[in-house]
């Protein structure tokens, strides 16, 4: 009843403001003080008073239908539907004018809900030659999709809710993307993937799909997302300092583990922060001032890290990073203030209203070389991955968006833990090798890797070999990785220095140890974090819309996910190495301000510190104003 409530009481307002009734009856002075005296009666919350108000109206008036309808919407506003109905019963359709007939039909496929008649709510939310007006179209739809669920027609429930979808937000949004969901779960996950199958790249339909598909634990091809503007583009005729799409919030905060396992990658993610905020005061961009809370690495310290944040003022957070924070983050509805989560919630759950999500998913990496590897004109594929968590998960992405692009697996291995000899493995390869348009697809850390291609060799297996970034050390070692050249894999630009704009990574990691190594990720992950800061609205309502970024081209998809497209790098000599070089020029991120948002800080940020007097979450600030 939210979303039906929500959109009546809005449609009530207006109806009483304009003291809706028929112009072509003649209303005297008196009848039009009244009518706006029962108008504001139910602007303040007496339905009672207001419903009576015009039903007195209804015996004096030259247009008592009109009136007997606008005491039937108030008792339900009321929530006294039951008071509405006998009204409907004295009131002729015929005699309704405007925009009265349907409000008339919606009241009454309301009355026939909550008297379990579905057949006769469809038939009257569902009239072909019925001109419904903007206003009333969200009412229409949740009636609509309330009745074809009621029938028990899944599908069409869910496609109506996803038409509403847009024209929703806050809690209204959230639960009706929760019921989509649960209407596409009824399906099943058979009938979804031959859908699925049949539809366009482009169907309204198709994301919900996936997205279902995904919570019901099935592996989904998702297309690469369109690179088509990057941000910050001067606009024409503007001045330098007018960048499309820059709004940067006043006080920030920062929620990353501090203390327990998480807290190296929390170190690296912070580190990077940091140097894109002080590489920021280059362009003369407006900083906000942050603040550093430790999310403590398990739900509840995150929880409190975030209401902490919020208390102190924080306009947008920036964390916490670990699933289960995320997660419990998640929980509150609505969130308070918006969220850039540095992770994905373990449920898989949609982005809570008023969050984004942002992670280094191993999927991610999966899908793209498959991607990769049709666009090479290799369709066929032997998976070879170690038992870690993230190889799995890229090896489903990878399989998934193979046979998404009419390729096949030709077979498959898993490396156990420990083991240094994979002729057992392997043996499956030499069918594949004898054929032409094959590939091998690896996701695994550098050790067994490079125990892996040796064998391959031996094998005589000549078969080209793709990896995700795992493969690599991030270090150069020629004497190390000479046995992994000719692997192609993909990877964060910055730890090849391919995306001009950005500090240089050799110059950086000279300074700091996190930047280095494998690590090295983390630290561009935590330089995007900053830089998607003043452009997450933009990306999430500009689809094509892109961030130049460290970790890769960073886009937001209509659920508020950030996506990354990486950079492509191969071992030559033992030496990783971008296969095309640097990327276009006129990628340079921008954060050069708009006009008018003021000067930039100084140029300094120091490095998080305890703040004096802090709270007992808080472990620094990175402005010295910040409170």
């Amino acid at each position: 009843m939210r979303l039906i409530r929500a959109t009546g009481i809005g449609l009530l307002t207006a109806l009483l403001l304009s003291a809706c009734v028929p112009q072509a009856v003649t209303r005297s002075p008196a009848e039009i003080a009244a009518a706006q005296q029962a108008g504001e009666l139910a602007r303040q919350g007496q339905f009672d008073q207001a419903a009576q108000a015009y039903l007195n109206l209804a015996q004096q008036s030259g247009a008592p239908d009109a009136y007997r309808l606008l005491a039937a919407e108030t008792y339900r506003q009321e929530g006294a539907l039951d008071r509405a109905e006998p009204l409907l019963t004295q009131i002729r359709r015929d005699r309704l004018r405007n925009d009265e007939p349907v409000r008339f039909d919606l009241l009454r496929a309301e009355v026939a809900l909550a008297h379990h008649d579905a057949h006769s709510a469809l038939q009257l939310t569902t009239q072909p030659t019925l001109a419904v007006p903007p206003a009333l179209q969200l009412r229409l739809f949740e009636l609509r999709a309330r009745a074809q669920e009621a029938s028990g027609d899944a599908w069409g429930a869910a496609h109506t809710r996803v038409e509403m979808d847009p024209q929703l937000s806050g809690l209204d949004q959230a639960q009706n993307r929760k019921q989509i969901l649960e209407q596409l779960g009824k399906l099943g996950a058979e009938p979804l993937k031959r859908r699925a199958d049949a539809m366009q790249q482009g169907d309204l339909m198709l994301p919900w799909i996936n997205e279902s598909l995904t919570q019901l634990g099935v592996a989904v091809a998702r297309p690469q997302p369109a690179l088509d503007q990057p941000v910050g583009t001067m606009l024409p005729g503007a001045d330098a300092n007018v960048r499309e799409g820059f709004s940067m919030p006043e006080r920030l905060a920062l929620l990353l583990p501090a203390s327990g396992s998480a807290a190296p990658a929390g170190n690296a993610i912070r580190e990077g922060f940091f140097a894109a905020y002080v590489d920021a005061a280059r362009n003369h961009a407006p900083r906000a001032s942050v603040r550093v809370y430790d999310s403590g690495g398990d739900a509840a310290s995150a929880l409190k890290a975030y209401q902490q944040a919020v208390s102190d003022g924080a306009k947008l957070v920036v964390g916490p990073l670990t699933r289960a924070e995320v997660a419990a983050v998640f929980g509150q509805a609505p969130l308070p203030v918006p969220l850039l989560a540095l992770n994905h919630p373990d449920d898989k759950s949609l982005p809570s209203t008023g969050a984004s999500e942002f992670g280094l998913l191993p999927e991610t990496e999966g899908a793209q070389v498959a991607d990769h590897m049709v666009e090479r004109g290799l369709h066929d594929a032997y998976v070879v991955v170690s038992s870690d968590d993230f190889a799995q998960r890229a090896a489903s992405a990878f399989k998934a968006e193979l046979e998404a692009r009419g390729g096949r697996i030709a077979g498959s291995a898993t490396l156990a833990t420990g083991t240094v000899n994979y002729a057992g493995q392997i043996q499956g390869l030499n069918a594949v090798a004898a054929g032409e348009g094959a590939g091998v697809f690896i996701s695994m850390r550098p050790q067994q890797a490079r125990l892996l291609l040796p064998q391959l060799r031996l094998a005589r297996v000549a078969l080209p070999v793709f990896g995700t970034s795992h493969v690599y050390a991030g270090i150069d070692d020629a004497g190390a990785d000479a046995d992994l050249n000719g692997v192609e894999f993909c990877d964060a630009p910055w730890l090849f220095d391919a995306q001009p704009g950005l500090p240089r990574h050799d110059d950086i990691a000279a300074q700091l140890p996190a930047a280095r190594g494998a690590a090295g990720r983390l630290f561009a992950f935590g330089m995007d974090a900053w830089n998607l800061v003043p452009y997450i609205d933009w990306l999430r309502s500009h689809p094509g819309s892109y961030l130049p970024g460290a970790s890769g081209q960073l886009t937001a998809d209509q659920f508020g996910r950030i996506r990354r497209v990486l950079v492509w790098a191969a071992f030559v000599d033992g030496l990783a190495r971008p296969l095309s070089g640097s990327l276009q020029m006129d990628d340079v991120p921008s954060t050069a301000p708009p006009a008018g948002d003021g000067p930039a800080p100084a140029a300094s940020a120091p490095a998080p510190a305890p703040a004096s007097p802090a709270p007992a979450s808080s472990t620094g600030s990175a402005d010295p104003g910040a409170r």
